[in-house]
């Protein structure tokens, strides 16, 4: 026997007006529509389930045992309406955003500021993480925008996620302030060949700047010989700064470090693209779009200062 939780709701209606032409209102039916259903649905379960006299109508045994799951029917309707209407409301001004380190540090401070004065009542929050992990979170909605950074081609995303470019971010090399290329004039940049025999500090095996970095080596005929490994790029420059290798980062990473300093690559010159990923369709979380204007405007800034000040201006 198949139920159809209309005719559930309709039963409960009856109960609770005790007419049929009141429960015909409610559902905008005309009481002839009305009883047509009530016939249909009598005729579809194989028993009746509405007396209906001059007096109004009342719920056949059968009828009250179907109309107790229409009201269940009910209380969840109103309840998914109202947990759909906190949800909405909250959306508004909810931003759940997510960056890796020297993003979270350079980049997204001064657009979140900017967007609280535009926003007072904005509800931000940011959580650290890698490029993968958090290109992931946005995926199953845990994120409303992720900023990850690739090294190639775009991110590879699920069909209704878009990535937004905000930033190339020219790679760099660290050297210990003692070696032979820092002794040279600071504008002059350093060629990979270069560092051939150099020993080095590197990310972790497995992350995706290891991975660049290791793919830059190969297409250098590079062997490097790694010392150390770290997730952390100011511990790679930390440990560049003790004398125990050189290392490859990004611009938006270096910081001034003891006994460290900073030279640009030679042309061609590498990089990785900064994206802001978030999903398509926005209406969930309609500060996204405004967070992005604010996220190019700061890197705009930053494209700038790149251009009028060399990395070795870092040191």
């Amino acid at each position: 026997m198949a139920v159809d939780p209309s005719q559930l709701r309709m039963l409960a209606l009856v109960a609770e007006h005790g007419s049929l032409a009141r429960a015909a209102a409610e559902l905008r039916l005309t009481p002839g529509a009305l009883t047509a259903q009530v016939t249909k649905a009598e005729r579809d379960w194989g028993v009746p389930v509405v007396h209906r006299g001059p007096r109004g109508a009342r719920l056949t045994e059968a009828g009250s045992v179907l109309a107790k799951y229409g009201l269940v029917i009910d209380e969840a309707c109103d309840a998914a309406a109202a947990e759909l209407d906190d949800l909405l409301g909250r959306a508004v001004a909810r931003l759940r955003i997510g960056a890796f380190l020297s993003v979270a540090l350079r980049v997204l401070p001064e657009a979140m500021t900017a967007l609280r004065h535009r926003r007072p009542g904005s509800d931000l929050s940011i959580v650290e993480g890698t490029s993968t992990d958090l290109r992931s979170r946005v995926t199953r909605g845990e994120l409303d925008l992720a900023i990850v950074a690739t090294y190639d081609d775009a991110p590879d995303l699920a069909a209704w996620l878009t990535g937004v470019p905000l930033l190339d971010d020219p790679l760099v090399v660290c050297l210990p302030a003692e070696h032979r290329l820092a002794l040279t004039p600071p504008e002059r940049r350093v060629r990979f060949s270069q560092l051939r025999h150099e020993p080095w500090v590197a990310i972790l095996s497995g992350e995706t700047a290891r991975e660049q970095f290791d793919r830059i080596a190969r297409e250098h005929d590079l062997r490097p010989r790694v010392q150390f490994e770290t997730e952390s790029y100011d511990v790679a420059q930390a440990m560049v700064g003790t004398g125990l290798g050189v290392a490859v980062l990004s611009r938006l990473a270096v910081r001034r470090t003891p006994g460290a300093v900073h030279r640009e690559l030679e042309r061609p010159r590498l990089s990785r693209r900064l994206w802001a990923v978030h999903a398509t369709d926005t209406r969930l979380a309609p500060l996204v779009d405004e967070l992005i204007d604010l996220l190019r405007d700061v890197c705009t800034d930053l494209r700038e200062e790149w251009r009028a000040n060399p990395v070795s201006s870092a040191d």
